[in-house]
């Protein structure tokens, strides 16, 4: 039975027990969240008229920027080099733990992803216990991707 009362999840209430509506309601306590789904229908609204085309070859520019500016990074390790791949940088450092790079730029306020990304048979395949992974989209700037790439540097002088 569901572990919250309210709303309409409920059919009948006595002093001895009470009896639920069925499924789905009986799930859905109290009011809906109806901002959330105008929000959403807005946010679709919104990607709807999005150039899908110029966004993908944005989110590739970013990425050869960031391989550009980046490449000089002593012990540097790019993971996952197809030519065909979405925005996304993963990359060891043959120095650091991908969390420790992770918690650095952290510092430097740049988020990025570390660890298996659900991905450990592939981390097995290379030998490796984790990656760090930068992933581009449509609303990131060149100037965000200059401060990953500071922060890594950041990372060198402090671990290399």
């Amino acid at each position: 039975p569901p572990y919250k009362g309210g709303g309409d999840m409920i059919r009948t209430v006595t002093l001895e027990k009470s009896t639920w509506a069925p499924i789905p309601a009986k799930f859905e306590a109290g009011t809906p969240n109806i901002t959330a789904v105008i929000g959403m229908g807005t946010a679709i609204d919104y990607v709807n008229q999005l150039d899908w085309d110029a966004v993908v070859a944005y989110e590739h520019e970013l990425l050869e920027y960031a391989e550009q500016v980046i490449a000089d990074l002593p012990g540097l390790r790019r993971i996952g080099t197809a030519r065909e791949h979405a925005g996304v940088l993963a990359f060891v450092l043959d120095y650091a733990h991908p969390h420790d790079i992770g918690t650095i730029l952290d510092q430097e306020g740049v988020a990025i992803r570390t660890g298996h990304h659900c991905a450990q048979p592939v981390m097995d395949r290379f030998g490796i216990p984790a990656t760090a992974r930068a992933s581009f989209a449509f609303y990131n700037t060149h100037a965000e991707v200059d401060a990953l790439a500071k922060a890594l540097h950041q990372v060198a002088k402090f671990f290399g």
